[in-house]
C-alpha cells in the first residue's frame, strides 16, 4: 500500500517541471490565442468554472481587470443551465477554466456563450475533453495526469496558462515568470517546516484564511484544500470583507491564515493585520518576510516576484500544509471521503 498522500505529494513536487513545459511547449498555443483575443477586441470578459478551477478563474479575472482594464466577471452556470437564461454576448469573451473538461454544466455555458455571439475559450489539462471540443480557442495546460483527488499542479498552470494568455494579450512575453520554476523547488524543498505548521495546527477543528487583490484567490484555495484533504471547517475572506463583521468570530482558538505579498494587496492586508494582533489571534502568514516575522508563525517566500504572478508560489506552502496536517489527523489525502476526481454538475 502506497503511504498515504504519496500522490498528492508527487504532484505538488511536479509543479516546477509542468510550469517549464507549458512556459516552453505552450508558447505558440498561447500566442495564437492571444492574436485571435485582440483582433476580436472584447468588451467584456467573463470567466466560468467550479471547484479549484474557479478560484483560478478569480485569479484571471484580477489580471483581467488589472492588466487589461477590462471589465470582467464569474458566471453562475446556474443562470444557462437551471434558469435556461441567453444573454446577449457580443463582444464578450468567455474562458473556461476546468482540470477535466468534462463537467455538463461548464460545457454547456461554453455552448450557449457561443450560439450567443461570445469569443469562447477553453483551458484544460484534456486537449480532447468535451469542453475542448465545444469551444472555438482551447488551451492545453500540460499539467500531466492528475491522480490525486486535491487538485495542485493542475490549479498552478492553469494560473500559469492564464497570466501567459492575458499577458500576450498586451503584448507582454511573459517574462515575469521566468524564475518561478526555480523558486518553487525552493519552497517544496523546505518540506520539513510545512511538516512543523502541521503539527501546530494539527488539533484546530476550525479556521480562516484571508488574502487581498491576487492574493484573495490564494485565500479561497487554501480553505478549500484543507477543508477536502482535512475535514476542517475552513472559511475564507478577502482582508476587507473579514473586518466588515467575520472578525468578530476570531479568537485565539480560531487560527488565520493569511496571505501577504509585496505588492499593493499585501500593503492592503497590513491594518488587518494589525486588527488580527490587537485580538491575539494565532496568525500563520505566507509571502513577505517583514509581515511572516510579525505573524504568529508561518513562512517567507524566496526570491522577489511581481505580484501579478505571486499566487503561483503562494499557494505551495498551503498545498503542503493540507498534505501534512491530513496525514497528521489519521487521513489520506490521495483519497477524501466522498469525493472523487472528476465531479459532474448541472
Amino acid at each position: 500500500m502506497p503511504d498515504p498522500g504519496a500522490l498528492m505529494a508527487a504532484e505538488i513536487a511536479e509543479q516546477p517541471a509542468a510550469w517549464r513545459r507549458l512556459s516552453i511547449e505552450g508558447r505558440d498555443q498561447v500566442r495564437a490565442a492571444a492574436r485571435r483575443i485582440a483582433d476580436y477586441a472584447p468588451r467584456f470578459v467573463l470567466f466560468v468554472a467550479r471547484g479549484t478551477s474557479d478560484h483560478a478563474a478569480l485569479y484571471a479575472k484580477y489580471l483581467t481587470e488589472i492588466v487589461l482594464q477590462l471589465p470582467a466577471g464569474l458566471v453562475s452556470p446556474s443562470t444557462m443551465t437551471t434558469y435556461g437564461s441567453r444573454p446577449d454576448l457580443r463582444q464578450t469573451l468567455m474562458i473556461a477554466v476546468s482540470q477535466s473538461g468534462g463537467s455538463p454544466d461548464l460545457i454547456q455555458s461554453l455552448q450557449v456563450a457561443r450560439e450567443r455571439g461570445a469569443l469562447t475559450l477553453a483551458v484544460t489539462n484534456q486537449p480532447s475533453s468535451p469542453l475542448a471540443e465545444v469551444s472555438e480557442l482551447d488551451l492545453d495546460i500540460r499539467a500531466g495526469e492528475e491522480r490525486a483527488v486535491a487538485a495542485t499542479k493542475s490549479y498552478t498552470t492553469q494560473l500559469l496558462a492564464l497570466y501567459l494568455l492575458l499577458d500576450a494579450v498586451r503584448g507582454g512575453d511573459g517574462s515575469a515568470t521566468d524564475g518561478l520554476p526555480d523558486l518553487a523547488d525552493q519552497v517544496i524543498a523546505d518540506n520539513d517546516q510545512f511538516v512543523r505548521l502541521a503539527e501546530r495546527y494539527r488539533f484546530a477543528s476550525r479556521l480562516v484564511s484571508t488574502g487581498r487583490g491576487y492574493s484573495y484567490p490564494t485565500a479561497r484555495e487554501a480553505a478549500l484544500k484543507l477543508m477536502e484533504t482535512s475535514y476542517l471547517s475552513a472559511q475564507a475572506f478577502s482582508g476587507a470583507d473579514l473586518l466588515h463583521g467575520p472578525l468578530a468570530m476570531i479568537d485565539r482558538q480560531v487560527p488565520v491564515l493569511a496571505t501577504v505579498n509585496d505588492g499593493h494587496g499585501g500593503a492592503a492586508m497590513l491594518p488587518v493585520l494589525s486588527r488580527l494582533r490587537d485580538l491575539g489571534a494565532d496568525v500563520c502568514c505566507v509571502g513577505a518576510g517583514e509581515a511572516v516575522r510579525a505573524a504568529s508563525a508561518g513562512y517567507a517566500l524566496p526570491g522577489q516576484v511581481p505580484e501579478e504572478v505571486s499566487p503561483l508560489l503562494e499557494i505551495i506552502p498551503f498545498q503542503l500544509l493540507a498534505l501534512h496536517l491530513s496525514v497528521a489527523r489519521g487521513s489520506d489525502p490521495d483519497a477524501p471521503r466522498g469525493l472523487a476526481k472528476v465531479t459532474e454538475t448541472l
